[in-house]
Parts: structure tokens; C-alpha cells; sequence
């Protein structure tokens, strides 16, 4: 591993919804180091006609489905990840094989039925998964005994692996810890695994959970306007961030080309300034972006397209807009377009929407997805099709969107069933298998309970 001495040993953590928070500090005058400026009048992203689909449920009967993810090679299973612990696999005749593929219940924290961010969170297979049986997965642990007082539960990140040909059990005794962090709240999670098409491992990071990163946990910044920035700051810890790490070490190395490799800033990190990146996708095609979709606090939600070094803007920004942790729901004037200690100019976000807190908002939070490359949808081809999670927190509402990529903010065109209806479930979110067609992991309850979690394939509307 390769980390700043100057900085203490961290490890990871995620976030979506938000809690209250006390004073802060005077903002910084327009002619400050931090550069104010206007608040920019970008967002929301217009909205566009919808789409009409179809959807095709392929396996039921889950608790909390959250991501479907296909295994590199000629496996022709596909693996959902259900937040309760348990890594289920699909057959190639739709069929939920009935022995999971991993069991970590016993190893992650107690979840609370009604709602709860915390669970087994993340899975990637290895690029070479099919000859060495290597897969990685996140989950919440309960807290160590040297977490710091208070703290909630670590983020971990571990390796297992899966023998035979087939590969439909894995080795529950094979796992190795790659990463820990102990994380302060029990919200704000996240926890995306990929590898990218460079073949590091990435992860997303949030900013330590509770609102406006102040809560136990955060750490100040150089934004003194709004007091305590773990999205703003890369030295002490790796909240707030996407990380980029290289698995063929042991537990991990850091590429050399990493951003802050040998100057200030931790070395695993590759962008920073996020509140809750929960879910991220690399493009199948195309230029193989990276998008990762942020909740937002009070009014604002985005997919941000995910650039080496760049900075995000949380807690400066929320979406487009300036952000002021003592009154959330009124935007500032003018706010810093710049960090000045990395020089890094703070990035928009590709698309963003208003969330169910104003009136007319779309969902309560963003749900990242997929980029469309699959054949069943020709209207959706090349577009970015993402979720909001439900309109309210109290009804199964949540809604499919898509985006196509263009210059400034993406239009948005809501995905309706027969160009009417939408799909009656909480969006959790999304998975895409080799042939690029794009999955929806969905419930009729907010929280990890019962058993109404489906797996649905997006498919084109035979009556259009």
C-alpha cells in the first residue's frame, strides 16, 4: 500500500439520506482565496418525451435486491447481491438457483427492517474470474473494537473465491480483507465495487453519513463557510471519494498513476467531493465512462461523469447549485468554483433533478445505472438509464429514467410501461449483463423485509 505518512490510517464509507445540523461559519467574501462566484442556473436538467417499455420480471421472491452483476468469461450465471447478506445466482433459464453463492450474514451488521443503508453492498468479479475464481464484495461490519468511540459499523472490503466450473458456491472460508474502515454513521453507505477497463479496482466512497458532514466523524475543510467536509478533504480520510486500488497486491497497491501519487492527498484516491456516490457503472462501449449517481440533501440530485483528480463539489455545492449547511433549503448567491488547496475546478454534474423535498421533485434520491448497449430496447440505445428511488418514503413510486449524453445537462425522459405506468416498486438498483440488456432490482418496501424483491429485464414495448 502506498499511503501519506502525514495522514492517519483510514479506510471507507457512503451516504443518502440527511439529518439536521447547527451553525456555521460567515462565508467567505467574494474576493477570498476561494474564489466565489455565482451560483450557477444550469440545473434542473430539462425534461424530455418518455419512453415507452416494457418490463419482464426474471426472478421474485427476494428480500432487498440491490445490484445484478454478470461474472466475466463464459459463465452464463448472473449474481444479485441482496442487502440482507446474501449473493444470489440466476441461471441462464431464469431460474433463483436455491443455495446462495455467499452467505455473510453472520458478518454484517444488524439491519433495521424499516429502513436501513448498511447490509452487504457491493460485488465485482475479477476480470480473470473465470480461470482464478477471484471476486470482491463490501459489506457493513459492526464496529471494531479499536473504532473510535461512538462509531457504527466498518466498511469492509473482502476477497473470496469460487471453485468449479460452474462456479455456483463460493469458499465462505476463502476470505481475505483487502480494506476496513470504520465508519461513523449508519447511513450513508454506498458501496459500489467495479473494475474499470484498466483493470483496477474501484470503490465508491461517501462522506461519513449524517448531513452536512459535521456529525461524529468529519473532519474541517478549507470551505470554513460550511464547518467539517470529509467530501472536501483528501488527506485525512477516504470518505467523500472514489477510490482506485490495484487487487494484484497484497492487500492492495495503489496504481502509480493514481492522482495524488507523490503530492498532497491520500494515494488510493481518484475523485473526490461526493455526499453518497451508492451507485457507479463504467460504460460497456463508448469512450467506457464512468457515472456515478450522488444523492443530494435537500433539494437537489445528480449523476456526475467521473473524471482522474476531479472534485464533485459536496459540501460546497449540492447538483449545480450552492449549498448552505445552516439553511439547506435555500440556495446561496455565490459560492467557491474552485478548491484551493488542489486547484481543482469543482465539476457539475451530467444531470440532476429536483428531489421530493420541492415541489414537483421527481424522487426522494437518485438511483445510478447503466449505460444502454443491448439489443431487446432500440429506443434506448446508447442511453444512460437511471432510477429515483420512490416519491416519497413511504410509498413503493420509484421511477426509471433516461438520459442521452450531450453537451451541459442531459435531458431527462422518464421510462413508462406501455408508455403510461410506472413500476409500482422502490428502485434499490440496477445491473447489466454482457450482452448490455439492463436489469432493475426493485421491492415493494423501503427497508430489508419481506419478500417481494424482483429482478426485472427492461424490454421493449411490443405495443408501440
Amino acid at each position: 500500500m502506498h499511503r501519506k505518512r502525514s495522514a492517519p490510517l483510514f479506510t471507507l464509507a457512503l451516504a443518502a439520506v440527511a439529518c439536521g445540523d447547527p451553525a456555521i461559519p460567515n462565508a467567505p467574501s467574494a474576493t477570498s482565496a476561494n474564489d466565489a462566484r455565482p451560483a450557477a442556473t444550469l440545473g434542473p436538467s430539462p425534461m424530455g418525451p418518455s419512453i415507452p417499455i416494457d418490463v419482464k420480471p426474471i426472478v421474485t421472491g427476494l428480500v432487498s435486491p440491490i445490484q445484478l452483476v454478470q461474472a466475466p468469461g463464459a459463465n452464463g450465471l448472473r449474481y444479485v447481491i441482496d442487502q440482507v447478506g446474501l449473493i444470489r445466482v440466476i441461471d441462464e433459464a431464469n431460474h433463483l438457483l436455491p443455495q446462495p453463492f455467499l452467505d455473510v450474514r453472520g458478518k454484517i451488521t444488524a439491519l433495521s427492517p424499516g429502513y436501513d443503508e448498511r447490509g452487504l453492498l457491493g460485488l465485482a468479479f475479477h476480470p480473470e474470474f473465470a480461470r482464478n475464481g477471484r471476486f470482491f464484495v463490501f459489506y457493513t461490519a459492526p464496529p471494531r473494537a479499536t473504532a473510535p468511540e461512538g462509531y457504527n459499523n466498518t466498511t469492509t472490503i473482502a476477497e473470496y473465491r469460487a471453485d468449479g466450473e460452474r462456479k455456483v458456491v463460493a469458499d465462505p472460508m476463502s476470505e481475505r480483507i483487502v480494506l476496513q474502515v470504520d465508519h461513523p454513521q449508519s447511513n450513508h453507505n454506498g458501496g459500489t465495487l467495479a473494475f474499470g477497463p484498466d483493470g483496477y479496482l474501484y470503490i465508491s466512497i461517501g462522506d461519513g453519513g449524517g448531513a452536512n458532514d459535521t456529525p461524529l466523524g468529519h473532519v474541517p475543510d478549507w470551505y470554513a463557510f460550511n464547518a467539517g467536509g470529509n467530501g472536501q478533504d483528501i488527506e485525512a480520510n477516504l470518505l467523500g471519494n472514489i477510490l482506485r486500488i490495484d487487487v494484484r497486491g497484497t492487500p492492495y497497491s495503489v496504481p502509480m498513476d493514481n492522482p495524488y501519487v507523490g503530492k498532497a492527498g491520500l494515494d488510493e484516491i481518484w475523485a473526490y467531493g461526493f455526499r453518497n456516490p451508492y451507485r457507479f457503472s463504467f460504460d460497456m462501449g463508448g469512450s467506457h465512462s464512468l457515472l456515478v449517481g450522488d444523492a443530494g440533501q435537500e433539494l437537489w440530485e445528480e449523476v456526475s461523469e467521473v473524471m482522474k483528480g476531479g472534485n464533485y463539489g459536496w459540501n460546497v455545492k449540492e447538483g449545480t447549485h450552492c449549498f448552505d449547511a445552516a439553511a439547506p433549503t435555500v440556495s446561496p448567491a455565490s459560492c467557491p468554483s474552485v478548491d484551493p488547496t488542489t486547484g481543482q475546478v469543482l465539476r457539475d454534474p451530467v444531470i440532476e433533478f429536483a428531489n421530493s423535498k420541492q415541489t414537483g421533485g421527481l424522487a426522494v434520491t437518485v438511483v445510478g445505472g447503466n449505460v444502454y448497449r443491448g439489443k431487446e430496447v432500440p429506443a434506448l440505445a446508447g442511453l444512460y438509464v437511471y432510477g429515483g428511488a420512490a416519491a416519497s418514503f413511504t410509498s413503493p413510486d420509484g421511477r426509471l429514467f433516461a438520459s442521452m449524453p450531450q453537451s451541459g445537462l442531459w435531458p431527462i425522459q422518464e421510462l413508462l410501461i406501455h408508455g403510461t405506468d410506472r413500476l409500482g416498486y422502490v428502485v434499490k438498483g440496477f445491473g447489466q449483463d454482457r450482452r448490455g440488456e439492463v436489469y432493475v432490482a426493485a421491492t415493494k418496501a423501503l427497508g430489508p423485509t419481506g419478500t417481494s424483491g424482483t429482478i426485472f429485464m427492461l424490454m421493449r414495448d411490443r405495443g408501440q
